[in-house]
């Protein structure tokens, strides 16, 4: 697993790209990985064949943990890839586990073998089977064939005693145990957390193993289903003589055979939500909004954006003129350009421009443009295509996501009106552009003298934290951005 990021210790495979036995050239994707920042493809860092695969899809291990063989000959693949690949799993996941003697157990079968003495001293107290074993000691012959014969007997039953047993013990015990399956450290993790029974997920893994994937799909289920969790509702408050009851949270429809479809999150999905709900919880989101005139900025899309788009191969969108305008305006207002510390405003003097993508609606990532100020209208135009083209091809490294200090989302190719957007932590603002339109609009010649013009009109509205500054601060920045791109001179920066 390589070094994806400096804060990234550890990764998820969530798909690979060669099957063993398949060669693959250096610098080729080989597989897919999902970290708790960035989705990216790993290439391979050598030529060969795929001799190997050590972690499955939907397993989760350490920085510098080896996940897959590539070898020179592939005449050696095939016996390579069949035989010896549950034996690298187990290596894989031994260590992790090691520590902990609840797993070390899970991973030798051997134990269950012994716990029936222990049973069989517990069967004893009831007094047919504690006075047999005595009365039979005279005769030795005789009374082997007794005490075997209840013995298996007494172990019968005790399978069904498991079951409460290992809810109060680790789960790493009895998820390792039934049916000889090899789990990952982070699959039994889910298992003991949630209550599952590894016989009760199906496995989509190599070998019909347990993914991570699989384990959530069954907890999404679950709580689509509406079952409470154990103990939710066992230590609430009872209401007060007369006052109205809680209201109970809401729970999801069940899912109806043939009609309803579940679809689990994805990890990109998961940790959009984890970070949207800490930064509704974190800031004091409010909301200004501010019309801007484009129409000296279409001029030039349309007098230049063909020799531009002849020039770098892509169009000349409305973004990179909002993303310079922006950064022109947090130079005077640099407080924008912040983070909210220990009862302090941490300003920062470099202004490091993050730009939401989407990635074909299966998610969302805000790369970031490094020291923003230092660049042009084309040159801002050229970093935000290339992060956007890597952010869609899995080509960011958690670098290229880090050290953001104001935020840009544009959902104006949709054709919006108005988007409040949610700030992209630790940041204390985000900026969104919506739909620019042909509108008409009251427009005062230098002379004083006002009429009525069709011009390309937007809206930009602008998300802080009120804890940061107030709405006089708010509303300034963006009266700026919005006067910066009425009046620039956006042509000599092309």
């Amino acid at each position: 697993m390589p070094q994806l990021g400096e804060t990234v210790t550890e990764g998820t495979v969530t798909k690979w790209l060669k099957a063993v036995g398949e060669a693959v050239e250096r610098d080729e994707p080989l597989f897919e990985v999902s970290t708790d920042k960035v989705d990216s493809e790993v290439p391979s860092p050598a030529s060969g064949v795929l001799a190997q695969i050590v972690v499955p899809e939907g397993d989760t291990v350490d920085v510098g943990t080896v996940v897959a063989v590539v070898s020179d000959d592939g005449s050696a693949a095939a016996p390579a890839g069949a035989a010896p690949a549950a034996t690298p799993v187990q290596q894989a996941t031994l260590p992790p586990s090691a520590p902990s003697p609840p797993p070390a157990q899970a991973e030798a079968p051997a134990p269950p073998a012994t716990p029936p003495p222990p049973p069989a001293t517990a069967a004893t107290p009831p007094p047919p089977a504690a006075e047999n074993p005595p009365a039979a000691s005279a005769p030795p012959a005789a009374t082997p064939a007794p005490p075997r014969a209840p013995a298996p007997a007494v172990p019968t039953p005790q399978p069904e005693a498991e079951p409460p047993q290992s809810e109060g013990a680790p789960a790493a015990d009895g998820a390792a145990g039934r049916g000889n399956r090899i789990l990952s450290p982070v699959v039994r993790r889910l298992l003991d957390e949630n209550g599952i029974d590894p016989g009760d997920v199906r496995g989509t893994g190599l070998g019909g193993r347990i993914t991570r994937a699989d384990v959530l799909g069954v907890i999404d289920t679950r709580r689509a289903g509406g079952v409470p969790a154990a103990g939710a509702v066992r230590g609430a408050p009872r209401p007060a003589p007369g006052a109205a009851p809680p209201a109970s949270a809401p729970t999801a429809p069940a899912a109806r055979a043939g009609t309803d479809e579940v679809i689990p999150f994805t990890n990109i999905r998961r940790r959009t939500a984890e970070h949207m709900v800490r930064s509704k919880a974190t800031s004091a989101h409010t909301l200004v909004v501010a019309e801007a005139d484009y129409e000296r900025v279409e001029q030039v899309r349309r007098s230049m954006g063909p020799a531009f788009r002849e020039e770098e191969g892509f169009s000349l969108t409305y973004l990179p003129f909002v993303a310079r305008a922006t950064v022109e305006a947090l130079r005077e207002w640099p407080e924008l350009n912040a983070s909210v510390g220990d009862d302090a405003l941490v300003v920062h003097h470099q202004i490091n421009l993050g730009i939401a993508v989407d990635l074909d609606h299966h998610g969302l990532i805000v790369p970031v443009v490094p020291r923003a100020e230092e660049l042009t209208l084309r040159g801002i135009a050229r970093r935000i295509r290339e992060l956007a083209d890597r952010a869609r091809t899995k080509k960011l490294s958690a670098d290229d996501i880090a050290g953001g200090t104001f935020s840009i989302t544009n959902a104006g190719p949709y054709g919006t009106f108005l988007t409040s957007p949610i700030i992209n932590q630790p940041q204390i603002a985000i900026l969104s552009t919506d739909g620019v339109k042909r509108r008409p609009t009251v427009v005062t010649a230098e002379d004083g003298t006002e009429a009525i013009a069709i011009h390309s009109m937007g809206l930009l509205c602008l998300a802080w934290d009120h804890r940061a500054v107030d709405g006089a601060y708010a509303a300034a920045f963006v009266h700026r951005v919005a006067e910066l791109l009425d009046s620039h001179d956006w042509a000599a920066e092309l």
